[in-house]
């Protein structure tokens, strides 16, 4: 998955570079809109087909949001005070943050602020997401199995999610799943929100 990634931005940079005309490349934002529907059209998809979910959902309370809502924090500080440490202004790097690891998503969403924080955001949000297919077994078997779901962000409902589920166990699969819901819905709010700050 990783080297389909950087293939796909190597030759998306080629492309943009040496081969598409300037008419396309004004066409950009109306391509990305397109596809950002298209994506979070399929997320929904993928949320309303799996109904047992929302089942054990009722089951667990409201309390299972804490878990999302501690990650969102976790992520804006940690990304604020490495921005800080960097001498990136806090609205960017807590914008960086906001992504949670949905690298298409947040890169999407900052383009339209600046192409280098654009870039920067895919590759803080993709660095997040290898580290998190590296580290999840590892935080499962000597810290514990809700930890675990933390690094993935935004991604515990999807990529990340079959290696949290085979590293932990079912609940805590369902537990992933939801807050990879909340943190996915949650990112084309905040990465706007500290952006425009």
């Amino acid at each position: 998955m990783s080297l389909k990634i950087i293939l796909a931005v190597v030759i998306g940079i080629f492309t943009g570079y040496f081969l598409l005309p300037e008419s396309i490349l004004t066409s950009t934002g109306l391509i990305i809109d397109i596809g950002l529907c298209l994506l979070l059209f399929f997320v929904g998809i993928e949320i309303g087909k799996n109904k047992e979910v929302i089942t054990k959902i009722k089951k667990m309370g409201l309390k299972i949001l804490l878990i999302p809502i501690m990650i969102i924090i976790g992520s804006l500080f940690g990304s604020i005070i490495a921005g800080f440490i960097l001498g990136i202004p806090f609205n960017e790097s807590g914008a960086i943050g906001a992504g949670f690891g949905w690298y298409t998503l947040s890169a999407m969403i900052l383009a339209d602020y600046s192409s280098e924080l654009s870039a920067l955001a895919f590759i803080s949000n993709v660095v997040r997401e290898i580290i998190a297919l590296i580290s999840i077994p590892l935080i499962a078997k000597y810290i514990g199995d809700i930890e675990s779901i933390a690094p993935a962000g935004a991604t515990a409902m999807d990529t990340s999610l079959p290696v949290i589920s085979k590293s932990t166990n079912p609940k805590t699969a369902i537990v992933s799943f939801i807050t990879g819901v909340v943190l996915s819905t949650a990112v084309p709010i905040l990465v706007p929100i500290f952006i425009n700050i």
